[in-house]
């Protein structure tokens, strides 16, 4: 607790025996034993604590709530990571999957879906892809299978870029 002599020192009334005398009586006074608890009883009957909402509720139901918590975070979580196919998972960058050729088979876009629109006449080609270079469009790979190749079709462009990609046989 700060007195006014504390906090101002140098004040008016800083050192006045009156407030000296006052300071003696107060450290004589001494207060009987029980009473400070005997007001905070007397306090809280007059003045009851009121119910928190959270004091209510029981361990089971804080069980019960924090499981279709945990629940609604995975749900929530289910749905953000199911995506439609072409849709790249977190960067939101589109490789869109387009149907051409004559099987129905599909492609997929190495190249933004306009550019393969615009252009003119792109060719089919032959290939074989080693599967290391597939494997960030998601194709298996293992080591025993890492050296091995597989025979897709390309869809390329009149300058040589490749457009798209069909996988014909994976093994």
């Amino acid at each position: 607790m700060t007195t006014p002599d504390s906090r101002n020192p140098d004040g008016p009334d800083a050192r006045l025996p009156l407030f000296d005398d006052l300071r003696r009586e107060m450290a004589a006074l001494d207060a009987p034993r029980g009473v400070e608890k005997e007001l905070m009883q007397a306090f809280a009957q007059r003045f009851p604590r009121r119910r928190r909402w959270h004091d209510a509720l029981t361990a089971r139901a804080w069980a019960l709530a924090g499981g279709l918590a945990a629940a609604g975070v995975a749900c929530a979580l289910l749905v953000v990571n199911l995506h439609a196919p072409g849709v790249d998972g977190g960067t939101g960058s589109v490789q869109p999957v387009v149907t051409r050729g004559d099987d129905g088979g599909l492609f997929i876009a190495l190249d933004s879906i306009e550019r393969i629109e615009r252009e003119p006449s792109p060719r089919m080609v032959s290939t074989q892809v080693s599967r290391t270079s597939l494997a960030a469009l998601g194709v298996p790979l293992t080591p025993e299978t890492a050296g091995e190749s597989v025979r897709a079709e390309m869809l390329v462009a009149a300058d040589g870029q490749p457009l798209a990609l069909r996988l014909s046989a994976i093994n």
